[in-house]
């Protein structure tokens, strides 16, 4: 990651220096291609190899000053914090250097011939050029900087929201455990006692759906084939218990079952069916389980129990809360026609 951030800020930086570089000599170019206008921005006797020599060294002096500017301040780091007084530093440093490289420029000209424009009027604008440099180099600098912040800050906040959705998500789903845990040890206590047999089975069964519990518990997402195995397996403890005053309706389109869903959630709407109606000889209860579209729902007749509470308790509000926490999708809840329905996006 660091090697792909130091790759782009030597690109901006190269691109920076060479479209200064040019811009910086901006005149002497247009004089350079009309000489008329050569005698009248007096830049006299000037010649190709001299403007492209001017270019090439304040290109160098650029990148000399942005690498300068790194090494002393670090503005490319975002293990440090950069304030007014390191700012003005890097200003006066930058300036200093760049009247240097300015002066040494003129003494190889003058001593070793090397090609440069000896024009007054070039010579007067090298104060400004400078400061204009000065400007654009402490300027970047510091952008790159708040740039490299903010990439810095956005990147923990977004870390921050993961972990905290993952918190969440956890905290949410270790609620919903209990609950099938405690009803089916009830079962089985019950079972030990009347038929040992069974009770053998019975427990087969329920290590079956511990296990998926069990495996699943770091999976935020599970295909709608493995939840509907687990389903199954849930479904039989619920059978034993119940015998045929319980019954399922499961229609669900094959290729569906290749499509996500949190862990545990069409046994928590089953579970909730089994929990808030009464099962009974006299009133036996069928849980229809659908999935078409892009929806699977669960649904079942309401005949709540004498003097039970009202509504689905915290286990629904749970799983709407994981799906919105994960998927950003809402759990849709409906009450008609004497009947209680879910539907649960299918990812």
């Amino acid at each position: 990651m660091k090697r792909i951030v130091d790759n782009k800020y030597l690109l901006v930086v190269n691109a920076i220096s060479i479209m200064v570089a040019f811009l910086t000599h901006f005149p002497e170019l247009i004089a350079l291609s009309n000489p008329y206008v050569s005698d009248g921005l007096s830049f006299p006797g000037m010649h190709w190899a001299d403007v492209g020599n001017e270019v090439l060294f304040t290109y160098v002096s650029l990148l000399l000053l942005f690498f300068l500017n790194e090494a002393v301040f670090h503005f490319n780091s975002d293990m440090v914090s950069i304030g007014w007084k390191k700012m003005l530093c890097a200003f006066v440093l930058t300036w200093v250097v760049s009247n240097l490289l300015g002066k040494c420029f003129v003494y190889l000209h003058q001593h070793f011939d090397i090609p440069a424009i000896d024009a007054m009027l070039h010579h007067y604008l090298h104060p400004l050029r400078d400061f204009l440099i000065t400007c654009i180099v402490t300027g970047s600098c510091y952008f790159f900087h708040q740039n490299r912040m903010s990439r810095k800050m956005l990147l923990e906040n977004q870390q921050l929201r993961t972990e905290n959705i993952i918190n969440q998500y956890e905290a949410l789903k270790s609620q919903l455990n209990p609950h099938m845990l405690f009803n089916s040890l009830n079962t089985l206590y019950l079972l030990i006692r009347e038929s040992p047999d069974k009770a053998r089975h019975y427990l087969e069964e329920l290590s079956k759906v511990m296990r998926y519990t069990l495996q699943d518990n770091e999976s935020h997402s599970v295909t709608l084939r493995e939840e509907m195995e687990f389903v199954r397996s849930y479904i039989f403890l619920l059978q034993v218990r119940y015998e045929e005053n319980l019954q399922f309706d499961i229609q669900i389109s094959p290729e569906l079952l290749s499509r996500k869903l949190p862990p545990m959630a069409l046994q928590l709407l089953i579970e909730n069916a089994v929990k808030h109606n009464e099962i009974s000889n006299r009133r036996p209860l069928t849980v229809s389980v659908k999935a078409e579209g892009d929806t699977v729902e669960v649904s079942n007749p309401l005949q709540p129990k004498r003097g039970g509470s009202a509504g689905m308790g915290i286990g629904l509000a749970n799983l709407a809360k994981r799906y919105q926490l994960l998927y950003k999708k809402e759990v849709s809840v409906q009450e008609e026609n004497n009947r209680f329905t879910v539907i649960l996006p299918l990812i």
